[in-house]
């Protein structure tokens, strides 16, 4: 039995596991998988349309009756700077150079939207059970929207003031990150990466600061990890890395082997993919440019030069330009099929839970 069912019985899911929402490497048949093993499924929207959304939305519907989370960035946005994206790009020339490119040709401007009114209004038409915010919570006359929509609301925290804050201004459930966690830092009332605390320091203090249900994420990737996520005051956890390589993931092949060969002292967090504080497998760019560059442009611009790069990289097998972000316990990820990962995740972790009981 799981010791606290606070989250089975919000979500009305069969575990209080959430697959962890994973922008540019995952689309609805990861979430079908993870829905049929019992997770709550989630759905990263923030470098989506709303048509895309709507159309992974339904697809997860017509195939399974789950609940789903769609989650959202709420970062400021902030417009792109022409010097920094210039000294940017000349950072960058000699890799330009060495893949033929020429740094002149226009490119895409990155896509990373925060949560806005379209969206809101998609929220409003699928009603999702769960809505996630990443870098805090949207402005407070669209957060009353979502929970007029009847969703449940949760959000990141890597340091407690930011759990507190967002109890004090309407979240249901609080997604601790600690500094393991893959992908970026949800932070949104501070911007110092070295203070923040490992999941294990992270979670007590932040479950004995709130009365809201807490999860746990950053660094669990197995049952041992689940079942200490619950010692600490946890009532659930969220799980990214570990679904990497699950057959269902959107992963390239040359990224796939990357994670595949991983270990504990792989993975570092770097500025240098968005701008933003996001850790990942090191790459050649994150290793020679940072992995934390002042000249990176504010999140999201410091990909937009990176786009070209990346694109003729991968079609010569490489990663050296491709975000690979995942956590420090990627190297416990499998190759097996989500439903059946995250059976085997649950089932580890009642075990070891009864083992402790015992």
């Amino acid at each position: 039995m799981w010791p606290d069912r606070r989250l089975i019985d919000l979500f009305k899911t069969e575990f209080p596991i959430v697959q962890a929402p994973m922008a540019g490497v995952q689309d609805a048949e990861i979430m079908i998988g993870a829905a049929a093993g019992g997770a709550l499924p989630s759905l990263p929207c923030a470098m989506i349309s709303p048509e895309k959304a709507r159309e992974q939305v339904n697809i997860v519907r017509q195939r399974i009756a789950t609940p789903v989370n769609l989650n959202f960035f709420c970062h400021k946005a902030v417009e792109a700077d022409a010097a920094r994206e210039a000294g940017w790009k000349a950072r960058l020339s000699s890799y330009y150079k060495e893949l033929g490119l020429d740094p002149a040709a226009p490119v895409t401007a990155a896509n990373r939207a925060p949560f806005d009114e379209a969206m809101c209004a998609l929220v409003e038409e699928l009603k999702p059970e769960v809505v996630s915010f990443h870098f805090g919570l949207p402005e407070p006359k669209l957060l009353k929207r979502v929970k007029a929509a009847g969703c449940i609301v949760m959000s990141s925290a890597t340091i407690v003031r930011e759990a507190i804050w967002l109890e004090e201004n309407g979240a249901d459930v609080i997604i601790a990150q600690g500094a393991e966690a893959g992908g970026h830092r949800g932070m949104f009332l501070t911007d110092n990466i070295a203070e923040q605390p490992g999941t294990f320091a992270l979670v007590p203090q932040v479950a004995d600061a709130v009365k809201v249900p807490v999860i746990a994420a950053g660094g669990i990737a197995d049952g041992r990890g689940i079942a200490a996520a619950f010692a600490l005051g946890a009532a659930g956890v969220q799980i990214g890395s570990a679904y990497l390589r699950c057959p269902e993931s959107r992963v390239i092949a040359p990224a796939r082997a990357a994670l595949a060969q991983a270990r504990d002292d792989s993975t570092v967090i770097t500025n240098v993919m968005t701008g933003r504080p996001a850790r990942g497998v090191a790459n050649r760019v994150m290793r020679e440019v940072g992995p934390i560059s002042p000249d990176a442009p504010a999140f999201p611009h410091s990909a937009t030069a990176l786009g070209p790069l990346k694109t003729a990289a991968e079609k010569l097998g490489k990663v050296d330009f491709t975000n690979l972000w995942a956590g420090q316990a990627v190297r416990l990820g499998r190759e097996m099929p989500a439903s059946e990962l995250t059976r085997a995740l649950a089932g580890a972790a009642l075990a070891r839970l009864g083992q402790m009981a015992g």
